[in-house]
């Protein structure tokens, strides 16, 4: 169940449904005997889509399975309940017998990651090699059960594209519950029988009038602490990480900013500290304002977390971790007129789906870029290393900060903004 989808998100589905919990297995393909041409039993990644933890879907064309397995893997796409039906949070569900409040959502995913354990061996799965992947919310996911107990063991490997869970942080329960409980008042209902006794689309209706917005909470069971401690205290599986982001996760800002804008908003945000911002964010010509706002509007929404989700595993992980940058603005297209590498640009370089986008012209460079990323993703699911024979070396995420950059043609570069992410960790009050 969900709103009508938004921005770039197509389904093939015919409508929503509280009948969700679902997932598909996508294997090689068979030869003319039979046999299965792998062989052996073949590492699984798990896919966990992203939408805001609000939207999307398992049937959008671009998650189409029909070629990552080629490289070698089983693929297995997920749905799990969103919004309202994934995340309300109330105390009178946590004191039922056995009781949880909100988090439904990501408890679908280990419930996921326990099917697959129990199943995915009679599709010529390796259970012992499980790779869990993710977009957008589905990366805050991936970051969010890396630290959760109930995962553990469950998932052997991590990506994460364009998100974590580590920079905003998820709302207490006591917080949460007094909002989400104006949705039960909206509805006039008094208790959680009540409540569940409402029709789903009434309930959906509600909350799309209300505007309101759902997502995990610290509810003391399934998620105990803020991530960032489970992390700093070395609390969070200790797996290999691959991780990283587009150059243009949120350009929106630099077309609406001038420079008494810009200079306003810093000193707005960041107070004593407007100077730093600007110096790291500059507006001296026309070109670098919109150069800076685009680049602190991926920072602040997408790249940020995801550095720090970075930073802190390398901290107290032993597990190494590869950290990338989708670099190659894409074809212009249906949902994005301009050539840049926005949010969610690199997924159907990563299923080999780049015909389903509709509108956009695919050069020879973008065609050869998602057959190196998909070489690299499933190397990685295969042994937690991305390198493999005719792709450009790919550096472990060492002291030196490397940063692979995909792009026309491949590149390895030290960090070039580590300077904006730690800025950015200076002011950030959840660190």
């Amino acid at each position: 169940m969900q709103g009508p989808p938004g921005g770039d998100v197509e389904f093939q589905d015919a409508s929503s449904s509280e009948d969700c919990l679902s997932l598909n297995v996508f294997v090689p393909a068979r030869d003319t005997s039979g046999r299965d041409n792998a062989g052996d039993a073949l590492p699984v990644m798990l896919w966990i889509h992203g939408g805001g933890y609000t939207g999307g879907g398992s049937s959008e064309p671009r998650l189409n399975g029909d070629f990552l397995p080629g490289k070698g893997v089983v693929l297995v796409t997920i749905n799990y309940r969103l919004g309202v039906f994934g995340f309300l949070a109330l105390p009178e569900f946590s004191a039922e017998p056995g009781g949880r409040s909100g988090n439904y959502g990501l408890m679908d995913m280990v419930a996921a990651l326990r099917w697959v354990q129990s199943n995915i061996h009679a599709f010529g799965g390796d259970p012992s090699r499980v790779t869990l992947f993710g977009e957008s919310s589905g990366s805050f996911a991936v970051s969010t059960l890396m630290a959760i107990p109930s995962a553990r063991g469950l998932f052997h490997r991590a990506i994460g594209e364009s998100g974590s869970a580590l920079a905003q942080g998820y709302a207490t329960l006591d917080v949460r519950a007094p909002k989400d409980q104006k949705l039960a008042d909206a509805l006039g209902v008094k208790t959680a029988a009540q409540l569940r006794a409402v029709p789903a689309a009434d309930i959906l209706q509600a909350v799309m009038q209300a505007k309101m917005h759902f997502g995990p909470v610290i509810d003391g069971h399934f998620i105990s602490e803020p991530l960032t401690s489970t992390y700093l205290a070395g609390r969070q599986m200790d797996v290999p990480l691959l991780a990283g982001f587009n150059r243009d996760e949120n350009s929106s800002m630099a077309k609406r900013m001038n420079v008494w804008m810009w200079r306003a908003l810093a000193v707005r945000r960041f107070g004593l500290k407007a100077g730093d911002f600007l110096a790291l964010y500059p507006d001296d010509s026309d070109a670098e304002l919109r150069r800076s706002a685009a680049d602190y509007g991926g920072d602040s929404f997408i790249a940020y977390g995801t550095w720090k989700w970075m930073e802190y595993h390398r901290k107290t992980a032993h597990s190494p971790i590869y950290r990338y940058r989708l670099d190659l603005g894409a074809p212009p297209s249906k949902f994005h007129p301009e050539e840049i590498a926005f949010h969610s640009d690199e997924i159907e370089y990563v299923f080999g789906t780049l015909d389903t986008r509709p509108g956009a012209v695919w050069r020879d460079s973008d065609r050869k870029l998602s057959e190196q990323i998909m070489s690299y993703w499933t190397n990685f699911a295969k042994t937690g290393d991305p390198n493999g024979p005719g792709l450009p070396t790919w550096p472990t995420y060492a002291e030196s900060d490397p940063v692979l950059h995909l792009d026309d043609p491949i590149s390895v570069r030290p960090d070039e903004h580590r300077a904006r992410y730690q800025f950015l960790l200076q002011m950030d009050t959840s660190r």
